[in-house]
């Protein structure tokens, strides 16, 4: 599963560290938030060497990502430890004053809270209200052990043994086995992985001015970009005529022709290409150097000749991981589901995406619908819903395929 670790500002911040080495042994994901409090006991190297993952602490980390409420919304627990007094009060007040406290009220994920604080502080009245507040909103909170505090101080208030706090984070999934309970999107299943997407829709000149092109957007691919990133690749997008802005820590190259992403493509080292990109199947035969002219005649013909089978060529190459895309329309000969078929098993590509096309699905800035087929054809999944849905859903039958 996916657990959220929030670690805030106390000498105990230590223990933390030690639960997270605890929920890593059991096969779990962590993404670790550390308060700017935090970061004083234990740096962010500590968080990320542990974890595997980015340790952000700033709601204005990773923006384009908009992780303030997808860390929240993508738990499936969260743990916060130690939790302070002054946090205490944050989070029974609904206060988001950081990246922390935006993804707990984002997260509709269990909450565990393992308070640890000084002895006067956890017996205050308005503790014991934050406390009692919390409790009946549903948040598991942990009792404080009685022991040694920081300097001569004893009493309750210490922060309980981390295997402690692993078991009654667990006994907080509604009575499930942690290794039963759904989750969703791993994180981090893609760290190490080279992920190269193309996306867009390649133009292709016809004289000085003018050009073959089509009407994709390249919102597809960039949200698979968006979302390989998320679960930890080494992304690189080959845009082909897209304006829209590139997530923050993946590569760009733009392109304009089928024959420059082809190149692009082959230039560029990658484990997994995914091919969202609308490459046309024909270009002219030659370029005008200059606009051509009406001349009076009514009709102008161009010949046209076949685009490169990148696709068909990343297969026959080997050595990736490929996905192909097709977006196909029915015709009087076949249904678009059939037509995607047929290219499935003419192209060989490990996994195809198909999505139907026309009437307002598919392109641009809709919630998209498709089929993913493997190689003889058959279903392996079928997503629907927003782009970033349908990329993780894609990004899902990869894992599962690549493993």
């Amino acid at each position: 599963m996916r657990v959220l670790l929030g670690v805030t500002g106390g000498v105990a911040a230590y223990k933390a560290a030690i639960v997270l080495r605890r929920l890593k042994e059991d096969g779990h994901t962590v993404r670790v938030i550390p308060t700017a409090a935090a970061l004083q006991f234990v740096g962010r190297a500590t968080w990320e060497a542990l974890s595997g993952l980015p340790a952000t602490s700033d709601t204005f980390d990773n923006v384009p990502a908009v992780e303030h409420v997808k860390l929240g919304q993508q738990a499936d627990l969260v743990l916060v430890a130690p939790a302070t007094a002054d946090f205490l009060a944050q989070l029974a007040h609904g206060e988001a004053r950081d990246l922390l406290g935006n993804a707990l009220l984002a997260t509709r994920a269990p909450v565990v809270v393992a308070p640890a604080m000084h002895t006067e502080m956890w017996e205050k009245a308005s503790t014991r209200a934050n406390v009692a507040t919390l409790r009946e909103r549903g948040i598991t909170v942990i009792e404080p052990a009685v022991g040694r505090l920081t300097g001569p101080d004893s009493g309750p208030g210490r922060l309980p043994e981390p295997d402690e706090i692993v078991a009654a984070a667990y006994a907080a999934l509604d009575g499930k086995s942690p290794g039963t309970r759904a989750s969703s999107i791993p994180w981090g299943d893609l760290v190490g992985t080279r992920v190269l997407i193309t996306a867009g829709g390649t133009r292709e000149p016809i004289d000085a001015v003018r050009y073959l092109g089509n009407i994709s957007t390249g919102h597809q691919g960039f949200a698979l970009a968006e979302a390989a990133r998320e679960r930890g690749a080494d992304v690189t997008v080959v845009a082909a005529n897209v304006v829209l802005p590139v997530s923050e820590g993946v590569t760009r190259i733009d392109v304009e022709t089928s024959r420059e992403l082809a190149e692009a493509v082959r230039a560029t080292a990658s484990d997994v290409v995914i091919m969202a990109a609308a490459v046309a199947d024909f270009r002219p035969r030659e370029t005008a150097a200059t606009k051509i002219k009406k001349d009076g005649s009514g009709t102008l013909t161009l010949e046209l000749v076949e685009t490169e089978d990148i696709l068909r060529g990343l297969v026959e190459a080997g050595g990736r991981f490929v996905v192909g895309f097709a977006a196909e329309t029915g015709d009087d000969a076949a249904s678009a589901l059939d037509h995607a078929r047929t290219k499935a098993r003419r192209k060989g590509a490990d996994l195809l995406v198909f999505n139907p096309v026309g009437g307002g699905r598919g392109f641009g800035d809709v919630p998209n619908e498709v089929t993913i087929l493997d190689a003889q054809g058959e279903e392996v999944a079928r997503a629907a819903g927003s782009k970033l849905a349908v990329a993780h859903a894609v990004l899902d039958a990869v894992v599962s395929r690549r493993h």
